[in-house]
């Protein structure tokens, strides 16, 4: 009965996604053709050919959506999980139909109408689905539309799964109950429905239609039975893994040749992310040294003229994958500051420091030649604050993670930075924000940092 619930519930979202893709056809060539609304064009084309093309697009939507998996159950995806599967379908089938129109020998479709099409069935869709969305998590929070759920296991793991389904009732999963082998209470104040052996007779008795396994890595041979025991069995299974401690850094699962992979450390910033990225640094470090080179030249005569020679210090930091590069500042200490200390880091009226080092330092005027490292492809205007070698050997046996955080360019400025974490500051705080920012980077959050940065000021009380 599920089965055909479901298989009725897939063709009507079929036919209905398929008169949104007629109608974003339509409309495309309306807007290419009439101007809709306001008509431009007097001599309208043919219509018969695209209609005649109307019907091959139906069709290859209608394969490529079921192939893309369009229709399978969303209950635990995120909504722009489904947008980024809209798109990515909408897109292939696009080239496809692109492809099929080059062998069309009498009729040469716009190449506009291509254009429009592909965005309105993409925005069509996609506002479709968010509507639908929503309407049954209305209908779930009144408990409409429920699936019951049973949990394996009843550990650290399986006590967070459950806070999770709980705190989402719009998803519309109820835990019913959960097994475990031994004593132990339940997560939740579930019952205890029996133990692993028992799932095939609970899930049958109890209308069960999902089963979380959230067992500990060390229980793999539980998993096995339990899944053997669920052979056959109607309802939807989902494997927790206990990844949880060995996940540091965008962990993801591939599959290569039905091989599922796990990657543990995997950062966000890569492909065609880095291409952009680098390009932003580019234009950005570009433009801001054509505009503030009169201003970095008056600071260069200030420290000739009041400190001497050198105006600039070149120092050793560490930046992408561990590579060493030479990090420009305005000289702000004395030529020999540590010649008998060797690296040590500033404290507040640091002796070592110009007067009007002092200065440009609690303004963090200094920096400003670090745009020559972005510009270079050492830096970026984003990203955590480069360290000196001597430094990272330390930090990194006081924090395991700690280099992780060089997966990505050293920056001018950074997440830690505009959130107060800067200079002689706990390094466990700031890696934790730096590990965010490799982990969450996008080109929205670099210009939030950057935006954060003017906005607050140069001005900074952990500067000296």
């Amino acid at each position: 009965m599920l089965k055909r619930h479901s298989r009725f519930f897939e063709s009507l979202m079929l036919g209905a996604d398929l008169l949104l893709v007629a109608a974003a056809w339509i409309g495309a060539c309306l807007l290419r053709f009439s101007g809709f609304p306001i008509p431009l064009i007097r001599d309208l084309p043919p219509w018969r050919p695209y209609l005649i093309l109307l019907a091959a697009i139906l069709l290859i939507w209608s394969i490529v959506f079921k192939a893309f998996g369009l229709y399978r159950p969303r209950r635990l995806s995120t909504r722009m999980a489904e947008v980024r599967d809209i798109a990515r379908a909408c897109t292939f089938a696009t080239l496809i139909l692109i492809a099929v129109s080059f062998f069309l020998r009498a009729f040469e479709p716009s190449r506009l109408v291509f254009l429009y099409f592909w965005a309105f069935s993409i925005v069509a869709l996609a506002l479709a689905r968010g509507a639908f969305r929503e309407i049954l998590r209305l209908l779930r929070r009144r408990e409409y539309n429920l699936r019951y759920a049973l949990v394996v296991g009843n550990g650290e793991l399986a006590a967070r799964l459950v806070s999770a389904v709980r705190r989402h009732p719009e998803l519309g999963i109820r835990v019913t109950g959960l097994l475990a082998e031994g004593e132990g209470d339940a997560p939740q104040g579930l019952p205890l429905l029996g133990r692993y052996g028992d799932i095939g007779r609970v899930v049958t008795e109890r209308g069960i239609d999902l089963v979380f396994v959230a067992l500990p890595h060390g229980d793999f041979g539980a998993t096995r039975d339990v899944l053997d025991r669920l052979a056959g069995s109607p309802a939807a299974i989902k494997i927790i893994p206990d990844y949880g401690p060995l996940l540091s850094l965008c962990g993801t699962v591939e599959e290569f040749e039905g091989l599922p992979m796990v990657s543990l450390q995997d950062p966000a910033l890569y492909g065609w992310n880095r291409v952009l990225k680098r390009g932003f640094d580019l234009a950005g470090s570009a433009v801001l040294l054509i505009v503030l080179s009169p201003f970095l030249a008056a600071i260069a005569l200030l420290v000739r003229w009041l400190d001497g020679p050198p105006v600039l210090y070149r120092q050793e930091r560490m930046g992408l994958d561990g590579r060493l590069f030479r990090m420009l500042k305005f000289r702000t200490m004395r030529v020999d500051a540590e010649a008998e200390t060797g690296p040590v880091w500033t404290v507040p009226d640091d002796p070592r420091r110009t007067r009007l080092g002092a200065l440009l330092r609690r303004l963090s005027l200094d920096e400003l030649p670090q745009l020559w490292n972005v510009l270079r492809g050492e830096m970026s205007l984003v990203g955590p604050r480069p360290e000196r070698p001597a430094f990272i050997e330390e930090f990194r046996r006081h924090v395991p993670q700690y280099v992780l955080r060089h997966k990505v360019k050293a920056g001018l400025t950074g997440w830690a930075q505009v959130n107060g974490w800067r200079g002689n500051t706990p390094v466990d705080i700031r890696t934790a924000y730096d590990l965010y920012y490799v982990e969450h980077w996008s080109l929205g959050l670099d210009l939030k940092i950057l935006w954060r940065t003017l906005w607050h000021g140069l001005e900074d009380r952990n500067a000296y």
